[in-house]
C-alpha cells in the first residue's frame, strides 16, 4: 500500500481552483467534471469536509509547508464558496466540518471564528422531542446518528463534556439496537417512527463519540457488532457512491481510533478490520489508483460512464482508509 500515491491521485483528479480565483481551491465531485461541477455549482459541501480532514491526516503522517498552504487555502475556499458563511441547513454537514476545522487548529491554522460559528448551530439544533438530540436539518423532524454522532464528538473535543454526555446517551438509548448492537439510523420526532436503515458511517460516529467520553463497554460492543454483521470476510461492507462513497471510510476513521485505544480483544479486531480493508481496498484499485466504491472486489477498467468510482466520494473514502491503517 502507497498512501502517498493514493494521496495524489485524489488531489490531482480532483482538487481545483474555485471559480478560477487565484488562491482558492475545492474538490470537484466527478472525475472527468462536467460543465457545473467545473464550476463547483454542485459542491457537495460535506464531501468537502472529509477531503479536508484527510489532507490533515496526510499532514500529520508527512508534514509538509506546501500541503500546510493548500489547507489554509481550502479552508478559505469553503467559506467563499458558501458564500460567506460557515454554516447550512444540515446539522451533519456543519458537524462534519467542525471536526475537520477543530483538527486544522491543532495544525496552527485560525479557524476560531467558523468553530464558534458551527458549536452556535449544533447547540441550536437541540430540542427535547423525542427525549433529546438534534435534527438532522432546520425544520425538520428526523433525528439521526449522522447528526448526533459527529456532533457529540465535536462537543466532547471543545469541552463541552455535558452536551457530548447528554447526546451520545440519546444515541445509546434511542437508536442502538439491544439485539445486535448496532446503530439505527435515527427516529422521526413527530411521530416515534425508528427508522431502522443501517448504515456503516452510523456505526463510526457513534463509536467515536463512545471513545471521546471514554465509554469502553458501548465502544467495545460497537466493534464487535461491526465485525459480526457490516464486515464480511473482515472487509468493512461498501455502499455504493454518492454519499454512500464515504460511509466505510468514516467507519474506519474511527475503527483505527479504537484499536490504539480500546483494550483487546476489540482492539485487535478493530486494527484487523481497518488493515484488512485497506488490503483490499489497495488491491482492488485501478491503475493510478483508482478505488472501488465496493473494497472486497476490484474497480471495473475501463470506467462506465455511470461507474460510482467517478464520484470524489468514493475516492477520497479509499485515501481516508488507507490514512487510517497507516496510523496503525
Amino acid at each position: 500500500m502507497d498512501v502517498s500515491a493514493a494521496e495524489h491521485a485524489v488531489t490531482s483528479r480532483h482538487l481545483r481552483r474555485v471559480w478560477a480565483l487565484p488562491g482558492t481551491v475545492l474538490g470537484r465531485s466527478r472525475w472527468p467534471a462536467a460543465v457545473d461541477q467545473r464550476l463547483h455549482w454542485h459542491w457537495n459541501y460535506w464531501w468537502q469536509a472529509h477531503l479536508l480532514d484527510t489532507l490533515v491526516d496526510a499532514q500529520l503522517r508527512a508534514p509538509s509547508a506546501s500541503r500546510l498552504a493548500l489547507i489554509r487555502s481550502f479552508v478559505r475556499s469553503v467559506r467563499l464558496r458558501n458564500f460567506g458563511r460557515w454554516t447550512n441547513d444540515y446539522y451533519d454537514d456543519i458537524a462534519w466540518l467542525g471536526l475537520a476545522l477543530q483538527r486544522v487548529s491543532a495544525l496552527g491554522i485560525e479557524v476560531g471564528p467558523a468553530l464558534a460559528a458551527i458549536d452556535a448551530q449544533l447547540l441550536s439544533g437541540w430540542t427535547a422531542a423525542a427525549g433529546g438530540g438534534i435534527r438532522w436539518r432546520r425544520g425538520d423532524d428526523f433525528k439521526n446518528a449522522p447528526a448526533n454522532g459527529p456532533a457529540a464528538i465535536f462537543h466532547a473535543r471543545s469541552g463541552n463534556l455535558s452536551r457530548a454526555r447528554e447526546t451520545t446517551s440519546w444515541l445509546t438509548s434511542t437508536l442502538v439496537d439491544p439485539v445486535s448492537g448496532l446503530v439505527w439510523d435515527g427516529i422521526r420526532a413527530d411521530t416515534g417512527e425508528l427508522v431502522k436503515h443501517i448504515y456503516t458511517y452510523c456505526q463510526g460516529v457513534y463509536l467515536g463519540a463512545c471513545l471521546e467520553l471514554s465509554l469502553v463497554d458501548e465502544a467495545a460492543r460497537t466493534v464487535r457488532a461491526v465485525a459480526e454483521h457490516l464486515a464480511p470476510g473482515g472487509v468493512i461492507r461498501g455502499q455504493g457512491g454518492g454519499d454512500g462513497g464515504l460511509f466505510a471510510a468514516i467507519l474506519a476513521r474511527y475503527l483505527a481510533l479504537a484499536a490504539r485505544s480500546l483494550p483487546d480483544p476489540e482492539a485487535s479486531v478493530a486494527r484487523s478490520l481497518v488493515l484488512t480493508s485497506a488490503e483490499a481496498c489497495w488491491s482492488g484499485a485501478a491503475e493510478g489508483p483508482l478505488f472501488s466504491a465496493y473494497w472486497d472486489r476490484p474497480a471495473p477498467w475501463p470506467l462506465p460512464e455511470d461507474a460510482p468510482e467517478r464520484d470524489m466520494s468514493v475516492q477520497v473514502g479509499g485515501w481516508m482508509l488507507l490514512e487510517a491503517a497507516a496510523t496503525l
